[in-house]
């Protein structure tokens, strides 16, 4: 069972928003956003085209006075103009209907899509992929019956649903009464946006705590618990409308002599996770870099081993590091392309052991997490979804 844990703490000069999942007093995720600056990561805007940038394949698009986002020509293929409406590659001056896919990452400008895209409880809909799809951490048999039934339930055939790994409970009403809402709501901002003024918000992004409960099943929620008054009664409405069995399960924290993140020690969380070396219970331990290109993730043995128990300890301080690695990465928000240097093991089975269990691992990461490939040096190749800010780069901004 888990508990979501929502509370705001002090760390440094900082003041933090927390969102946390705890399994037996054990954190598995992390979301920690900087209140000192206001996220627009998944807010949808009016942008104007401040210029093309043919060398590059990409499109410069201004969403504020001071703010200008990145927009790769792969993500024009379905521009929403606000007049005249045409196709092609937007041009200096045109005004555009943006969302923010990716925050700004350390000197890299934030990311958008001209691909709108809401994401629901069971199902996302997009605006300009006009496909079904279903969530690769389903099994053939649900990804099969999902497909065909969001196929014979799609009423607009230019937009695209994907159903989301909670689907596999929902009811055939549930998705039905989901999808129509979430059509309404992608047309509305989509007949709505060509008639606002440029720059303009024209939807907000969920807070992280309400992504986190769309994430995780009902049935494994054991606890809602916040201090702060105001958020919770945001949060009821909320629960009212999409998880009305989650009320009873909400609750209140309001000790002033042990605050919440002292409760739950949130501050030691975080200093641990901004260390670089994280200690295995087997007595090995992990380093973890995080460089401009990419992860670094070495996994060393900690301790002498004799020869005659080598390759077993090997074989266990690996099992032990692959199931911490996934947990690190969520905890520290680390995504883009993750190399992992397990300790090198003879046992061809062994090796095989140990890639089943990453990916075991990697299964329960709400962000998608690929292990791609152990190269010729046996190192291992991981990609995870970038879209926000890691741990280290939240806390310092």
């Amino acid at each position: 069972m888990s508990k979501l844990i929502i509370t705001k703490m002090p760390f440094g000069d900082k003041m933090l928003q927390i969102s946390a999942i705890m399994e037996e007093n054990k954190l598995l995720e992390f979301r920690v956003r900087n209140l000192s600056y206001a996220s627009i990561l998944g807010n949808i805007y009016v942008g104007k085209v401040d210029r093309v940038a043919v060398d590059l394949k990409a499109v410069f698009v201004r969403i504020s006075p001071e703010q200008i986002c990145f927009l790769p020509w792969k993500e024009c293929s379905s521009v929403i103009y606000k007049s005249p409406a045409r196709e092609g590659i937007p041009k200096a001056g045109d005004e555009i209907l943006v969302q923010v896919n990716r925050e700004a990452l350390k000197e890299k400008l934030p990311s958008a899509t001209c691909n709108l895209s809401l994401p629901g409880r069971f199902l996302v809909l997009t605006s300009g992929e006009n496909r079904c799809g279903v969530s690769n951490k389903l099994s053939t048999e649900d990804q099969k019956r999902l497909k065909s039934l969001i196929e014979s339930m799609r009423q607009d055939t230019t937009m695209g649903v994907i159903a989301r790994t909670g689907a596999k409970d929902a009811s055939n009403h549930q998705m039905m009464e989901e999808y129509g809402a979430l059509k309404e709501q992608l047309q509305k901002i989509c007949d709505y946006g060509i008639s606002r003024t440029c720059y303009s918000c024209l939807m907000q992004a969920k807070s992280e705590w309400q992504e986190l409960l769309e994430h995780l099943p009902e049935e494994k929620v054991e606890e809602i618990i916040l201090d702060d008054r105001e958020e919770a009664e945001r949060l009821k409405t909320i629960l009212n409308s999409f998880f009305p069995s989650l009320l009873p399960r909400v609750r209140i924290y309001d000790d002033e002599l042990l605050p919440l993140p002292k409760l739950y020690r949130f501050e030691k969380y975080l200093q641990d996770a901004l260390q670089k070396k994280v200690w295995l219970n087997s007595g090995g331990f992990l380093v973890i870099e995080q460089t401009e290109a990419f992860v670094v993730i070495d996994v060393n043995t900690g301790k002498s081993v004799t020869r005659k128990k080598a390759e077993e300890a090997y074989r266990k301080i690996n099992l032990e590091a692959a199931v911490e690695i996934a947990r690190q990465l969520r905890i520290r928000q680390l995504s883009g392309t993750i190399l992992i240097d397990f300790i090198n093991m003879k046992n061809a089975s062994h090796q095989d052991e140990l890639l089943h269990v990453l990916k075991r691992a990697f299964q329960k990461d709400f962000s998608k997490t690929i292990v791609v490939d152990v190269t010729a040096l046996q190192i291992t190749e991981v990609t995870r979804q970038k879209s926000r800010r890691s741990l280290a780069e939240e806390v310092r901004l």
